[in-house]
């Protein structure tokens, strides 16, 4: 990704994050995955330092909106707080 990059949510855990990645996915936005776990050796710093969802700038309007219809629709996953 770019520099015109932005982080739309924040998730307690990566398996959280690749659902809604998946969302994205389906609709056509291209988004990434950022955490810092010690290189998947310490996961419990996902819970702690939370997991990025990264998209495009341009795009980060239409992915809020289909992430925050599909938690409407009851597919819920975990947001860091």
């Amino acid at each position: 990704m770019k520099h015109n990059d932005v982080t739309i949510r924040e998730y307690e855990n990566e398996f959280d994050a690749e659902i809604a990645k998946g969302h994205l996915a389906d609709a056509g936005i291209i988004a990434i995955i950022t955490k810092d776990d010690g290189g998947g050796m310490i996961p419990s710093l996902q819970k702690a330092d939370g997991v990025q969802l990264i998209v495009q700038f341009e795009k980060a309007d239409e992915a809020r909106s289909i992430l925050e219809m599909k938690y409407e629709e009851g597919q819920q996953y975990s947001e860091a707080q």
